[in-house]
């Protein structure tokens, strides 16, 4: 399976550089999720100050999707099947100040 594309507003979190993810995977919650306002990126972890990430960690376009969304279309397994995605979040402060736009109701 080829990695999904995904494009991050939460600039204040530790992983995000440039709206892309220095992660490499997240995990996405929302398991009772009619909508994309029930759901959020478990992975957001707020950046403080200059906090600064560790240097072998890259910005990628391409992550590893889990997902606990189990209403959303793109779900298959936990994974998510999606060719693109979007997290929303440009205020967050924690992982619950972010959603996934992406989220597709079965």
């Amino acid at each position: 399976m080829d990695m999904t594309k995904l494009q991050c507003s939460a600039t204040n979190c530790f992983y995000n550089d440039d709206r892309l993810c220095c992660k490499g995977d997240i995990m996405v919650e929302g398991t009772g999720a009619t909508n994309a306002q029930g759901t959020c990126c478990a992975s957001f972890r707020e950046r403080r100050g200059d906090s600064a990430r560790n240097a072998v960690l890259k910005p990628d376009a391409n992550v590893d999707v889990d997902c606990h969304a189990c209403n959303c279309v793109h779900n298959e397994d936990c994974k998510c099947q999606a060719d693109y995605i979007g997290i929303r979040g440009s205020q967050a402060c924690q992982c619950q100040d972010t959603e996934c736009i992406s989220f597709c109701r079965k």
